[in-house]
Formats: structure tokens, sequence, C-alpha cells
């Protein structure tokens, strides 16, 4: 993003042009930062561990033109749902390019996981049984919830630690392995979660040691070899003004050591390090444009917008942050303001005291920045409201790589029985 004259610029695009030929609200994604994102981070992590590979956490944002982006990049896909095992074949992923991390698993789950010859990365040891009653995965893995957690946008959405739902506690890890070998599984992987948006480069390497202990044991006293370490995901981004950005290159400095340095501890052979990062990637590459509707003074201001929590969950859910502007009026001094927008919940009052420009008015365009990760992909349609268009910019060009809804998307699944037509 750029400001020209006042004027907000996606890549070298007005959004009032954007505005003005997609509608409000509208995600737009900027290709050449998702590309630069992902460059930088593959840079830094092979240039201290040359065998190592980026996997795309697709839950973040599952738009296959974003998908294919990272593809080209040569990023495979890490799949919480056999659905988005599915969206990895759509563009043309599949195989040990997929890492399928799911959790809770429904029998149906585990029969189409195996069946489509991806990595299986079990989250739990007791599902073990039940994988085996369908077949044996080709390559296995333990997610390990190594027992701490890191996370920087709020407790509901730190994945690891005592009260993370995900991952086998480290006393229950050698077993899992024991039992799958004994089972006859012959190739192994290891993977964890490490947090979210987490900026602290020396905490990458922390909690690299700690899995590390874990599995080393495991192998050594086993005598397996694991062909993959997965790191997981949780590499950050600043989301407010001010905040510092990860130092990407010394968090792989810290990590690739840290790795080597257990890999000799424990007489590993060298396995292939992997992660899984979203955020990193697409979050600051993806922007929504607004527009404010209406102005309301009551008991205080509030702005009220076409971006509703149903646009955007992430303020509503667990109070994120995103920061907002105002195109044409970013120099404008400015006041205390709420923001809201259209849905009938008061969770909709998403902004309650921001500086914002005192001259915004009717009609004005808001930015709102760092919305490329768990952004159109956790919207819904609560109140009719629906989903938004999706614009991916490249430089000067544009294109619609998602429709905004319509009516009959509100309407597509529903029956409804004869008896109730008269």
């Amino acid at each position: 993003m750029q400001i020209i004259d006042q004027q907000i610029y996606l890549e070298e695009v007005k959004v009032s042009e954007l505005a003005a030929i997609y509608g409000t609200p509208t995600y737009v994604y900027e290709e050449n930062r998702i590309r630069d994102n992902f460059r930088r981070a593959l840079r830094a992590f092979k240039k201290y561990y040359p065998d190592f590979r980026f996997f795309y956490a697709i839950k973040a944002n599952n738009n296959l033109a974003i998908a294919n982006i990272l593809r080209q990049e040569g990023a495979g896909i890490d799949a919480a749902s056999v659905n988005e095992i599915l969206l990895a074949q759509k563009i043309g992923l599949g195989g040990e390019d997929v890492m399928f991390s799911g959790n809770f698993l429904s029998d149906d789950d585990i029969r189409q996981g195996l069946q489509s010859g991806v990595i299986f990365n079990l989250d739990d040891p007791g599902l073990l049984p039940r994988v085996l009653k369908f077949g044996q995965p080709e390559l296995l893995s333990f997610r390990v919830n190594p027992g701490y957690g890191q996370c920087e946008v709020g407790d509901f959405v730190c994945n690891a630690g005592p009260d993370a739902k995900f991952g086998v506690h480290p006393d229950q890890v050698m077993d899992a392995y024991r039992r799958a070998k004994e089972a006859g599984v012959k190739r192994f992987g290891a993977h964890m979660m490490p947090g979210s948006c987490i900026r602290d480069p020396d905490y990458f390497r922390f909690i690299t040691e700690l899995v590390m202990d874990i599995i080393g044991k495991a192998a050594r006293e086993l005598q397996i070899n694991f062909e993959f370490v997965d790191l997981g995901g949780g590499l950050g981004i600043p989301y407010k003004p001010g905040d510092y950005t990860l130092d990407i290159d010394k968090a792989a400095e810290l990590v690739a050591a840290a790795f080597r340095s257990k890999i000799a501890e424990y007489g590993l052979r060298p396995p292939r390090l992997m992660m899984e990062p979203a955020r990193y990637f697409v979050g600051d590459a993806g922007y929504i444009i607004g527009t404010v509707h209406a102005i309301k003074d009551s008991y205080k201001r509030i702005i009220g917008t076409d971006v509703s929590m149903n646009t955007l969950a992430r303020p509503a859910m667990y109070g994120a942050y995103h920061h907002i502007y105002v195109n044409g009026r970013e120099d404008e001094p400015r006041q205390p303001l709420g923001l809201c927008g259209q849905v009938c919940e008061n969770t909709d009052f998403w902004v309650r005291e921001r500086p914002l420009p005192q001259g915004i008015s009717e009609g004005d365009l808001i930015v709102v920045e760092n919305a490329g990760a768990y952004g159109y992909a956790m919207s819904y349609q609560y109140n009719g409201r629906l989903r938004p268009a999706e614009v991916l910019v490249n430089g000067k060009q544009h294109y619609l790589i998602r429709s905004r809804e319509n009516i009959d998307d509100l309407v597509r699944n529903v029956t409804v029985p004869e008896h109730l037509l008269n």
C-alpha cells in the first residue's frame, strides 16, 4: 500500500478505482507482496538449513488464486480438513506435497485422508487404531504439543501449551511412535505448533530445542528416523502502528543452529526442516475497502461502514486490531471515534475509540489493513449480509478472483417442504 497525494493505492491501483469497479466491501490482495514475503522467508531459512520447505496453511486464505501464487513459489499445502486436501488437488498438489493436520477426525475424514495419499499428521495417538482399521499411512507424523505456546493476538488462538486443544502430550510421544512402529509403519515425521503470530526470534530457537528434545529421545530409543520435522507456523506480523517486525533472518539462524545441535546430540540422520506459515505470507498483503454509509451522533460519534463483523470476524471474535485508513484524509487532524458495521450485534461496534480523521464523511472510503489472513476465510452470512468480492492486484492490473455473493447464494442449498408453500 502507498499513499500519493492523499490517495491510497494498492500496488499501482487507486482504491477509489477498485471501489468503483468492484463495489464495497471488497477484499484486495497485493500479489507482489505475497511473493516478496514468501521469498524473503524462504531465502532466510535455506541460507542456514538448505534442506528446507514451506507448506502454506490454506485455512488462512483459501482462495485458489492466492494458493496458486504460493504453489508457483514452491510451497506445499497444509490442510486442516479433507476439503482442504481437495482444494490442494485443485491447484495440482497432492501426495507428499500436502500435510493433513486435522483434529478430532471422523471415520470419513480418516478414510478419505488415507485414500488421498497425503502426509498423515495425527493430533492424537488415540486415533491410531482407527486409522489402522482403514489402512496404513505411507508417511506418518504426530503433532506434538510441547507444553508451551506463545501468541500475540489473543489467548483464544494460542495453538500450543496446556490450554490448547491440539497435539500430543510430551509424555505420550514415545508410546505413540512405538505403537506406530509396532503396527508396521516404516516412514515417520514429527510436527508441532509453536503458537500464533510470534515476532520474537529467540522463542523459535527455544521451541525448536524443546520439541527436538522430545522427539530426539523417541528416535534414539525406538531406532527410527524422522524424514522431516515440521515446526508449524507462528511467524508473526505487526498489526499496530509502531510494532516491530519479526527479524526473519535472525529467527532462521537461531532455528537452524538449534536444529543442527539437537541432530548431533541425539545422533539423528538429518531430517528435512519444514514450516507451515500463512499469516506471514498473506496477512499484510490483504486489505478491505469499505464505504462510510452513515455517521451517528449519540452518546458518542459512531462511523457506520459496510465493513461488518460478518466481513471481518477477528475484532469481534477475539479483540484483534486492524489499522484503518481513510482515503483522501490521512493528513487531517484526528479525534477518537467509533467505527461499526451493519450487523445487529453490539460486537459489530468493533472500533470503540480510535484516532480517525476529524473530517470523515458519508461516502468516504476506508481501507482496513492486514486482512489477508483469517479475513475472508472466516466471513459468514449473518443478518443476510453476504460475503464480499475478492480482487488481486499486480502492478497496474487487477483481477476479480471471487465474485460478490448474491441472494441466490444465501438460499442455494435451502429446500422448503411442499406443505409449507401453501
